[in-house]
C-alpha cells in the first residue's frame, strides 16, 4: 500500500523526491553546513535530484557570488541566492532537459549556536521551483528560529525543516494549508519556530499570505505573526528591531474613531518621553487568537480578512498573537527590542487586568504577572471611559479595583506605570464597536459617523459585517 504524506518520515520524503524524475535543481546553504542537501545524499539516488550543491560559507566568497550586503542572514540575501541559482539552472539545463524537468533552487542562510553561545539562532530558508516543466516559477520563503541548546541539534532540525519544505513544495503546493502543517513533521515547536512564511508565484496566485500568517499562530508554529498595510507579511524580529513599540490591543470589528484616537493620544504622550524622543516608533494594532475565535474553536476567515482590510485602509501594521496575557505580549516585544514599549488600552481592559482569575496558573499569581509586565519600564496608556448615564469619566485617577488590590494599584500608579490619555477627543467617547455593528445590522446609516471615512467606504463597498447596499 502506498504511504500517505502524513506517514512519511524525513528519510522517506527525501527518497521520494530523489526517485521522482521531475525534480532537478541546486542547493545553496550558508551558515550551518549543508544540512538539507545531506539528507538527499544520505538516502541514495541523489544524482537524479541534485544538479549542484554549494556552501558559500566565507563572506568574501558569498559576496562574490551573490553580491555584497550588510547582513548575511537576511531575506534579501536569501532572495539573491534563490534568483541566481534558479536562473543558472535554466541557462545551463533548459535546452537539454527543459521539456521533462521541473527545475528548482533551494537556499538557506542561517546562524546556528556559536561556540561561545548566547547568539540568536535563526535563519531564512526558501525554494523557488517549477511545478511542471517550462512553467513559470513559484516560491516559498520562511523564517525559522532554532530553539535547541546545542548546535548539532539545531543543524539536525534545520535539515528536517528543509526536507519538509521541499516535499511540501513539490507534492503539496495545491494544498498550501496542509503544506504549512507539514513543515514541522518529525519536529516539535520546542525545537523550531516559524514566524514568517510567504507564498508567491503562479501556483500560489490565489493564496492570501495574511491567512497563512494566521495559520502559523493557530498551529503554534509561532506565538505571533505580522503584516503591513499593503498585506505583505513581515518578519517580526526585523520589523521590531531597535524601535520603540506602541501596541494597541482590540477587536477592531470594525476600527472606529476611538481606536485611532487611542493610538494618536498615546503616540503624542509616548514620543515626548525622554527615553523615546527622537527615536523611531512603530505603532502596532494587535489581534489576539482569543478575540478572533470569540469563544469558539475556529476563526472565521472572512471576518478576519475584513478586519485586516479595514486596518490596512487606516495604514496600520497588524500583529496576530497567541498572547492573551499582557505580560506574555510584553515579554515577546521586549525580547525583540531594547527600546521602550507601551501598551494602549481602554479603562475596561485595565480594570480586567486586575481580575485575579486570569493568573491562577502562575505560582506568584497577580504579583508575578505584574512583575513580568512592568519589569522593563513598560507603561500602559489608558483611554478614559464615559458613563452613558451620568457622563462621568473613569480614568486612571478614579478607577476602582477590589479592596485587597487597592494598595497594589496605588503603587503601580505612583511609579508611573499608567499614563492617562487626557488628550483624547471628547466627541469620540460615546463610540463603541458593538454599537457600530448593531447599527450596520439594522440599516441605520448613523454608524458611518462613528468610523473613519476610509473604513465606512470599504465596509459599504465590500458589504462587510452584513451591510446591505
Amino acid at each position: 500500500m502506498q504511504l500517505q504524506a502524513l506517514e512519511l518520515d524525513t528519510h522517506q520524503k527525501a527518497l521520494k523526491i530523489n526517485l521522482d524524475p521531475r525534480w532537478y535543481g541546486s542547493f545553496a546553504e550558508i551558515g550551518a553546513g549543508q544540512e538539507v542537501v545531506r539528507w538527499f545524499f544520505r538516502v541514495g539516488g541523489a544524482a537524479g535530484t541534485v544538479a549542484k550543491s554549494i556552501s558559500a560559507y566565507d563572506m568574501t566568497v558569498s559576496d562574490a557570488i551573490y553580491g555584497s550586503g550588510d547582513r548575511y542572514v537576511s531575506r534579501s540575501r536569501l532572495q539573491a541566492m534563490l534568483d541566481r541559482e534558479f536562473r543558472l539552472n535554466l541557462e545551463r539545463l533548459h535546452g537539454s532537459r527543459g521539456d521533462t524537468t521541473s527545475f528548482f533552487a533551494f537556499a538557506d542562510t542561517v546562524v546556528a549556536r556559536s561556540f561561545k553561545g548566547g547568539n540568536e539562532c535563526h535563519g531564512w530558508m526558501g525554494v523557488k521551483f517549477q511545478s511542471r516543466p517550462r512553467d513559470e516559477p513559484s516560491q516559498i520563503v520562511i523564517h525559522v528560529r532554532m530553539l535547541d541548546a546545542e548546535a548539532s541539534l539545531q543543524q539536525e532540525a534545520l535539515g528536517v525543516v528543509g526536507v519538509n519544505l521541499l516535499y511540501g513544495a513539490f507534492f503539496m503546493h495545491h494544498e498550501p494549508e496542509k503544506l504549512v502543517e507539514s513543515l514541522l513533521d518529525k519536529l516539535t515547536t520546542g525545537r523550531i519556530e516559524i514566524d514568517m512564511i510567504e507564498f508567491n508565484g503562479i501556483e500560489f496566485r490565489a493564496v492570501d499570505n495574511r491567512l497563512i500568517s494566521l495559520q502559523l499562530v493557530q498551529l503554534g508554529l509561532s506565538g505571533a505573526a505580522m503584516f503591513g498595510p499593503d498585506g505583505e507579511v513581515l518578519q517580526p524580529s526585523e520589523v521590531l528591531y531597535k524601535k520603540a513599540i506602541l501596541v494597541e490591543r482590540g477587536s477592531f470589528r470594525p476600527p472606529t474613531h476611538v481606536n485611532l484616537d487611542m493610538m494618536r493620544c498615546a503616540l503624542e504622550k509616548f514620543s515626548k518621553q525622554p527615553e523615546v524622543a527622537g527615536k523611531e516608533i512603530l505603532p502596532l494594532y494587535e489581534l489576539t487568537m482569543t478575540n478572533l475565535m470569540s469563544g469558539g474553536q475556529t476563526v472565521d476567515h472572512r471576518d478576519f480578512l475584513a478586519r485586516a482590510d479595514l486596518l490596512a485602509a487606516c495604514g496600520a501594521t497588524v500583529m496576530i498573537s497567541d498572547y492573551f496575557e499582557f505580560y506574555r505580549l510584553a515579554a515577546y516585544l521586549a525580547w525583540r527590542t531594547k527600546e521602550r514599549v507601551g501598551i494602549v488600552l481602554g479603562i475596561p481592559s485595565l480594570i480586567e487586568l486586575f481580575d485575579e482569575k486570569y493568573y491562577t496558573a502562575l505560582p506568584g499569581g497577580i504579583l508575578e504577572s505584574f512583575g513580568r509586565l512592568f519589569k522593563n519600564q513598560l507603561q500602559l496608556f489608558a483611554y478614559p471611559l464615559k458613563d452613558s448615564q451620568s457622563g462621568e469619566l473613569t480614568t486612571i485617577h478614579n478607577l476602582k479595583v477590589s479592596p485587597e488590590l487597592t494598595m497594589l494599584y496605588g503603587y503601580l500608579s505612583g511609579r508611573g506605570s499608567f499614563v492617562d490619555l487626557d488628550n483624547h477627543n471628547p466627541e469620540y467617547l460615546d463610540v463603541f464597536s458593538r454599537d457600530v455593528l448593531n447599527k450596520i445590522g439594522k440599516g441605520d446609516p448613523s454608524w458611518e459617523s462613528m468610523v473613519p471615512v476610509e473604513v465606512a467606504d470599504l465596509i459599504k463597498k465590500r458589504c462587510f459585517f452584513g451591510y446591505c447596499r
